[in-house]
């Protein structure tokens, strides 16, 4: 059992080095690459939609919006999550976005999940195309369900949605979400 144990430990701390050092490299844009993200973007924005009609308005509103259609997660008491997305403005896609997340804390498992983080004012996405905006992870994130969009307000600029994709992670953890931001 402890030798089980020590090889789930290992695994997991591989995946999480390798998520690290993946959000240490620099953005490099590959128009195939980036492409299967818009394609998959699209394909989150419909599922986002399909599960809370009202989140259509949000997207129809938002100044702007970020959409990580594909975001990783992983951990056993050191945690990461990677994803890439793209960014767009009044609706036209202005450009690409990396998502790195590290947690500490009481964890364990691994997740896939989408992310959408939308602005309310130009100042609000110009400060996330200037690397500024980080978040606490998962704080202020309302889970996409069906109506979950009905009553929710801005902070600070600022509105997150997440919708599982699959897996199963438990945690009680604290940490950070990073953004990095590259128009074209």
């Amino acid at each position: 059992m402890q030798n089980k144990l020590l090889t789930i430990f290992r695994s997991i701390i591989t995946l999480v080095l390798f998520l690290l050092m993946s959000a240490s490299t620099g953005y490099t844009q590959h128009s195939s690459r980036d492409k299967k993200i818009i394609d998959d973007s699209k394909t989150a924005k419909a599922a986002f939609i399909n599960t809370d009609g009202l989140m259509k308005s949000l997207f129809d509103n938002a100044y702007g919006y970020a959409i990580f259609p594909n975001v990783g997660k992983g951990g056993f008491g050191i945690g990461a999550a990677l994803g890439n997305g793209a960014v767009y403005e009044k609706g036209e896609l202005i450009g690409m976005a990396k998502m790195t997340q590290l947690t500490l804390g009481f964890q364990g498992g691994g997740q896939a999940y989408r992310q959408v983080v939308f602005f309310e004012h130009k100042e609000d996405l110009d400060r996330f195309k200037e690397n500024l905006i980080e978040f606490a992870a998962q704080a202020s994130a309302v889970a996409a369900d069906a109506g979950a969009s009905a009553n929710v307000k801005y902070k600070d600029g600022v509105l997150i949605f997440t919708q599982t994709k699959g897996g199963l992670m438990y945690e009680a953890s604290i940490g950070g979400q990073k953004f990095n931001y590259k128009g074209f």
